[in-house]
């Protein structure tokens, strides 16, 4: 019966803010437009077709808000417009009640809250879509008072998300079935993208993992900060960290009056964005502002602060190279280079022709070079080569969507910060630098110091070894040797008995012939 009537809601408000004038646009039957109309009465569909759907998600809760941002990532299938509105989706949802997020701690650590923290604040200071954080003070084991934030998962989250997804699938294959342009949009391949990052970010523990992980790799860079994950507190529905103090990123005018030096920060967001995607193949994949802050205090002035991730990339070294190779090429502009490697990569059909492949990247990239950021839109250029790409076959490779929204995230905040700042050019030394440690010697003798443990372990045994298989080498071809003799041998034998069993048939035979011959005369 629930389910009759949250799929009764979710009709009410697709017909209310005419989100089935999005389906039914290319659909070519006249009695299901009326239907629709003839339901809808009264409904005003004035606003833009994105802003509609993006206030329908809100209005359909949390699930259907991150579901939202997933999609805004996939600008290979969103129109341009779709996907910028669906992009200003934040977390910024109702909090829920202190209590139950005492409940939920208590539950998890298996102690009360006062015996846990020295202080906690019950008012939430931030409110997301799967958790919400408080701040609290606690003694750590030798006795110090320390600030920390805590963040404590939605109660009941599971059975909601799996009963929205159920929802949404049966909804992705009733679209599908719609049109081509619908099934063009793979709304079942959407939600099924929709529902491995979810259930990721369901397990609170995962995301410390990641922060960790995330805070080891930037440790030398010395310009963004991480939260240190305090273990001993640290459960699936529950992460203790340390407290950042920092002002939002989208605060611009605070930070210029501070003294932040907002061009070089945009410098140092494109550095370390290239730093986690090509050195680390580890990066933040949630940096919208929401997520990101400066801090202004004297020890770390100036230095980005990551908090929330739920949401991590990944690359694997093939990823990474294909990548800088790709970009590399195309800061060079050149273009029969990265149209090779779509073909090297079996991103293109074997068949596709190099020379058309490379005058279509051209064609979308060329307007766009020696122009500050504020006359480019990343978007639009994505847009543009994604069309392309379906002109050509090109398969979008899944591990990669994450990074173009990163990508994206990185363009907003960038235009904010620093509208004549030249993105090719920032990050072109940086490409440059990475290629060449990856076929220099630095590499080479990167690589013999990862292996020298597993050498100084061989070597000792190489004598052993080498002996081993001489003596193994000597003692096989000698076997080799006996049998190959052996069957010469046999060979020989053959041969000798049908010789002697040819001449006696042949003797036997003239016999027979001198004897009869005898005979005649």
């Amino acid at each position: 019966m629930t389910r009759v009537i949250r799929s009764a809601f979710i009709l009410w408000v697709i017909l209310r803010y005419g989100l089935d004038e999005l389906v039914l646009s290319s659909f070519q039957r006249p009695w299901l437009h009326r239907l629709a109309r003839v339901m809808t009465i009264g409904r005003k569909l004035d606003a833009p077709r994105g802003q509609r759907l993006r206030q329908a998600l809100e209005r359909l809760g949390p699930i259907f808000v991150k579901f939202g941002q997933v999609m805004s990532t996939r600008r290979d299938l969103l129109p341009p417009d779709v996907a910028d509105e669906l992009a200003k989706l934040q977390d910024r949802v109702p909090p829920f009640s202190s209590a139950i997020a005492v409940a939920t701690i208590e539950r998890a650590f298996r102690r009360p809250v006062d015996a846990i923290f020295h202080t906690f604040e019950r008012e939430p200071v931030a409110s997301a879509s799967i958790a919400q954080v408080h701040f609290a003070t606690l003694k750590d084991r030798h006795g110090h008072t320390r600030e920390v934030a805590v963040k404590v998962l939605r109660p009941g989250m599971l059975p909601v998300i799996e009963k929205d997804l159920a929802l949404m699938r049966m909804m992705a294959g009733w679209i599908e079935s719609l049109s081509a342009d619908a099934k063009r949009l793979k709304p079942r391949e959407v939600v099924a993208e929709f529902d491995k990052y979810l259930h990721d970010e369901l397990d609170l523990q995962r995301e410390a993992a990641n922060a960790a992980q995330l805070r080891r790799n930037m440790e030398g860079l010395d310009l963004v900060l991480i939260p240190e994950m305090l273990w001993d507190f640290c459960h699936p529905e529950v992460i203790v960290m340390e407290r950042m103090y920092g002002v939002p990123i989208s605060h611009t005018e605070r930070l210029a009056q501070a003294g932040v030096d907002l061009g070089q920060l945009a410098r140092d967001g494109v550095t370390i964005f290239f730093t986690q995607v090509f050195r680390d193949g580890f990066f933040h994949a949630d940096m919208h502002p929401g997520n990101i802050q400066v801090s202004i205090d004297p020890a770390t002035f100036g230095r980005y602060i990551s908090l929330d991730f739920g949401i991590i990339g990944t690359l694997t070294e093939f990823d990474k190279d294909y990548l800088a190779q790709n970009f590399t090429a195309f800061f060079r502009r050149d273009y029969k280079r990265v149209a090779e490697l779509h073909l090297e990569s079996g991103w293109v059909p074997p068949g596709t022709r190099v020379d058309e492949l490379e005058s279509a990247i051209r064609a979308v990239c060329e307007p766009y070079f020696d122009r500050p950021l504020k006359e480019i839109s990343l978007g639009m250029v994505l847009m543009r080569l994604f069309q392309t790409s379906r002109r050509f076959h090109v398969e979008i490779q899944p591990q990669l969507v994450l990074l173009q929204k990163t990508l994206l995230n990185i363009e907003g905040l960038g235009r904010d910060l620093d509208p004549d700042l030249d993105l090719w050019a920032t990050a072109r030394p940086f490409l440059e630098r990475w290629m060449v440690e990856q076929v220099g010697p630095q590499r080479l003798v990167d690589e013999l110091r990862a292996q020298a443990p597993r050498y100084a372990k061989l070597l000792p045994d190489l004598p052993r070894l080498l002996h081993d298989y001489l003596r193994h080498r000597h003692e096989s071809n000698r076997d080799e040797l006996e049998l190959l003799v052996a069957e010469q041998r046999r060979t020989n034998r053959l041969l000798q008995t049908i010789l002697a069993v040819g001449l006696g048939f042949a003797l036997g035979l003239a016999a027979t012939q001198l004897a009869a011959w005898v005979r005649w005369l």
